[in-house]
């Protein structure tokens, strides 16, 4: 995941850029929670779907109903997996008790549990998003019950 806000990423400052923007970003949990449930593009397909996206299982049980109309979109496909896995991210961060957002060092967003396993969530979204499998709310029953 390319965070902006972090400066620009150059071959001999971009580790300790990232670094420095995931140590920020420690001290301040809920902001990089409100800034990784953005999920726009998501957001946006649920919408015109007629599903609410409200943080809940429930949602992504829903978002598991919609017809896959971005499949045939090949620009659309990557940026909605990326938006599905950090919308799986943020349910699980929400409901799943000592659950929370942590940034590696090469950028990526996970999802820590309290059993100290981390959750690769956008590799997730994305397989969700180009074949349907596995579901959302599927990998969410799994990740709950850890």
């Amino acid at each position: 995941m390319h965070l902006p806000f972090l400066g620009p990423r150059h071959k001999k400052n971009g580790d300790a850029a990232l670094t420095a923007g995931s140590e920020a970003f420690s001290s301040d949990p809920e902001a990089l929670a409100a800034l990784l449930s953005e999920c726009e593009l998501l957001r946006s397909q649920a919408e015109r779907a007629g599903v609410r996206l409200d943080g809940s299982p429930a949602s992504l049980e829903a978002l598991d109903q919609m017809a896959p109309r971005w499949r045939d979109d090949p620009e659309t496909l990557p940026g909605l997996g990326h938006d599905a896995g950090l919308y799986l991210g943020t349910v699980v961060v929400r409901t799943v008790p000592g659950a929370g957002w942590r940034i590696r060092p090469d950028g990526e967003p996970v999802v820590r549990l309290a059993s100290g396993r981390a959750v690769e969530v956008v590799p997730a979204g994305q397989e969700w998003a180009a074949c349907g499998v596995p579901e959302l709310s599927q990998l969410y029953a799994e990740i709950a019950e850890t």
